[in-house]
């Protein structure tokens, strides 16, 4: 599946006046918030520098795929001739820094700065990713590559976690170089590949690496609380759920909803300790080369059951090949803390797994402007549709 782009200019100064729109033409990816290819066809065309800003329109209800129409700003006045376009461009409470013309000059500016602070100084630039929950750019140099990733402000603390876990369990994440304190992170490149294709022999090395994760940071819970991170532990997470699923129908969901608080106080009673949750655990937030395996991605973290973790790994493998996973988790947690009680932890969590994620995409939702509600729309009735068939198998 590829997806067909249409690119409508605006001008390279900060106004961001418009200029037209490129003719439609072809990407291979279909996933909407990739734009490297974006940019590079449009280079290869027309011979443009262009940063794409954001999505403007798409042709279907949710991705991937489809006619997307995206905004872009130019470096230079196109040469070539551009259709004349109708499109609302007024300023939106919501819009990402990062989505406003001028945006990404500054974050780039900023990421020059520090990187030639650090003797690493760029010697080229490659926009990857622009969407609602992040920019991504690739920032090469003699010293290799480094990645400026930036993010909105509801995922703000994920640099204080990259700080935290390069400080207590070195070697598990990214390296977190630097920081604006607004979104904006200089990270360091990891070898290898993203691990999407992860057999359930790799799934289990994952797991290993976040039990010891998650052991050394029961520790410092408070420490990560107070840093930023969201606290999810018991009735802190039933409160947030509720409000944030207050806007949308819980029809399907109204029995776990109004036991949702005895459920997690008989989990807790269950034995383990909250801790840092990864918050979305599944392969392609892991990142290998066979001999180095990082969990990358760390913006959903949270502090709060460790059973989400796991659940989350094992939630696309049959029963069959999860089996084995979540019996070498329980009994890693068991060795640690004597007379807990995993195995029933897991089967009361189930159902709140999905439950916890249509409450963020709810949250994703509140938080952005509504050209880009199409990437997460759909995701808050199939998770509450998620939620309520685990309940019903308890």
């Amino acid at each position: 599946m590829s997806r067909a782009v249409t690119l409508v200019l605006v001008d390279r100064d900060r106004a961001g006046l418009p200029l037209g729109a490129l003719p439609p033409y072809e990407v291979p990816e279909p996933w909407w918030q990739e734009v490297g290819s974006v940019v590079g066809e449009a280079r290869r065309r027309y011979g443009l520098d262009l940063a794409v800003l954001r999505l403007l329109a798409a042709d279907r209800p949710e991705p991937p795929g489809g006619h997307l129409t995206y905004l872009g700003q130019v470096a230079q006045r196109p040469s070539v001739p551009l259709d004349p376009v109708s499109v609302d461009l007024s300023p939106h409470p919501l819009r990402a820094p990062w989505a406003e013309p001028g945006g990404p000059a500054r974050s780039l500016a900023w990421a020059t700065r520090e990187l030639d602070r650090l003797g690493r100084p760029v010697t080229a630039v490659a926009q990857q990713r622009t969407w609602n929950l992040s920019a991504i750019w690739r920032l090469d140099g003699d010293h290799g590559t480094t990645w400026l990733k930036q993010v909105p402000d509801f995922f703000r603390h994920e640099a204080a976690v990259l700080r935290w876990l390069g400080h207590a369990v070195p070697g598990t994440a990214q390296t977190l170089l630097a920081d604006d304190g607004s979104g904006r992170m200089l990270l360091d490149h990891v070898p290898g590949e993203d691990r999407y294709q992860a057999d359930a022999d790799e799934r289990a090395g994952v797991a290993a690496d976040q039990h010891a994760v998650q052991v050394r940071a029961a520790d410092d819970v408070a420490a990560l609380v107070a840093a930023g991170v969201p606290d999810r532990r018991g009735p802190a997470l039933a409160r947030w759920v509720r409000a944030a699923l207050a806007p949308h129908d819980v029809s399907t969901v109204d029995g776990l909803l109004t036991g949702l608080d005895d459920r997690l106080d008989e989990i807790r009673r269950c034995g383990l300790p909250d801790t840092l949750v990864h918050g979305d655990l599944h392969p392609g937030n892991v990142r290998g080369d066979g001999e180095r395996r990082v969990t990358i991605d760390w913006a959903d973290a949270f502090v709060g059951h460790p059973a989400f973790g796991i659940l989350r790994l094992t939630e696309t493998l049959d029963p069959a090949t999860a089996a084995p996973l979540l019996a070498a988790w329980a009994a890693r947690w068991r060795a640690d803390v004597p007379g807990c009680d995993p195995e029933r932890a897991v089967t009361l969590l189930r159902p709140v797994g999905p439950l916890r994620l249509a409450a963020v995409y709810a949250m994703f939702l509140v938080g952005i402007e509504p050209s880009e509600h199409p990437y997460h729309a759909g995701d808050v009735p199939a998770c509450l549709d998620r939620a309520a068939a685990e309940a019903k198998r308890d």
